[in-house]
């Protein structure tokens, strides 16, 4: 660790970071635009899914289960999606899983995952990516080829989750490829090392 800040004693130490509030509206404004185009498609794809007869006949088989069903796949979908950034990022890690901490914010129910190591660039991003494109673009897109509506309500449902780490993208778009990057211990957000 010791050599490790040494060498870090030759890089700008850039904060990219923000409260959760704020992150929260502007995640929204990824996700936002993405089901006003995802939805209209499947539904004009598939219009015979939306016809009344269609809607009563599941509201009437699901009753009131329906509104338990998101939270009955969110929940276990949420420490699922954890895993997939710290797996990720631990194949690109010097010290491999000892290098990835999980746990939960108690006072916002939520399971987080924390990466220890600084990172190259493409490496944290592709931690950062990798449980909306798993559990979210790609559910998304074989519901929508299959008009298999839970695939593509269970993709729409993780993209909204993965709303946090498309904005952490967003905010690593002017880092250069030669950049390292760390999870912000504390923080939403991340530090980037340029070289100096």
């Amino acid at each position: 660790m010791e050599q490790q800040e040494l060498q870090m004693q030759d890089y700008i130490k850039q904060e990219l970071t923000m409260s959760a509030e704020k992150a929260n509206v502007l995640a929204l404004g990824f996700i936002v635009p993405l089901l006003l185009v995802c939805v209209p498609i499947y539904v004009w794809m598939w219009p015979e899914q939306f016809e009344a007869h269609t809607i009563r006949s599941f509201f009437t088989a699901h009753k009131e289960k329906i509104f338990y069903y998101p939270l009955l796949l969110f929940i276990p979908g949420a420490v699922v999606h954890e895993l997939l950034h710290g797996l990720t990022w631990a194949v690109f890690c010097k010290n491999g899983l000892k290098s990835i901490k999980y746990g939960v914010h108690w006072k916002m129910l939520t399971p987080y995952c924390h990466c220890k190591e600084v990172l190259p660039l493409k490496a944290y991003m592709l931690g950062g990516m990798m449980p909306g494109l798993v559990m979210g673009i790609l559910p998304t897109i074989v519901g929508l080829m299959l008009g298999n509506l839970y695939f593509f309500a269970f993709g729409l449902l993780f993209i909204l989750a993965a709303g946090g780490d498309a904005l952490i993208l967003w905010m690593l778009r002017k880092a250069k490829k030669q950049d390292l990057v760390q999870d912000h211990p504390d923080l939403i957000g991340c530090i980037v090392y340029k070289k100096a």
